[in-house]
């Protein structure tokens, strides 16, 4: 059974601007879109090389207990422009009924502008295990070991 997101829009938000949706049958991520604030909605955001911005999606979410979402770069818009997000994956926790908010990040070399209504991420909705901490004294051996940062290979 698919667990169903809540989705609540902000008074200001545009109600023109849809709701996240899977582009494909097959597709992974939900796109996010912008939801920009009335006086940036004709200009867009404009974000110059280096910068970051946090994008508003005119949305609120609840997501079920067992499961996060999380918030990923579209792939189009960090090989064509070099736009990500400096968190990436973004969690966002199923306990959290705040504002959905995306940071962008410019990689480009030129100004990039966020348009209203411009999808800008994607959302991957998935489940969640808790673990517990346990402190000990010993760790068990493995045939990696202590190697790491590269050590299995080039890098």
């Amino acid at each position: 059974m698919k667990p169903v997101i809540a989705v609540l829009r902000e008074a200001w938000a545009d109600a023109e601007i849809a709701l996240p949706a899977y582009e494909t049958p097959g597709a992974a991520g939900a796109d996010l879109r912008a939801n920009l604030r009335p006086e940036d909605r004709n200009s867009g955001l404009i974000l110059p090389p280096g910068a970051r911005v946090l994008v508003p999606t005119g949305l609120r979410i609840e997501i079920p207990e067992g499961y996060e979402v999380q918030l990923r770069p579209r792939s189009g818009l960090a090989l064509k422009h070099g736009i990500s997000l400096p968190n990436t994956p973004g969690t966002i926790d199923s306990d959290y009924r705040g504002p959905l908010g995306v940071i962008v990040i410019n990689h480009g070399n030129g100004d990039f502008v966020i348009a209203h209504g411009e999808r800008i991420a994607q959302m991957i909705v998935a489940p969640v295990v808790q673990a517990s901490f346990a402190l000990t004294d010993t760790l068990s051996d493995t045939a990696r070991g202590v190697g790491g940062f590269g050590s299995t290979g080039r890098g």
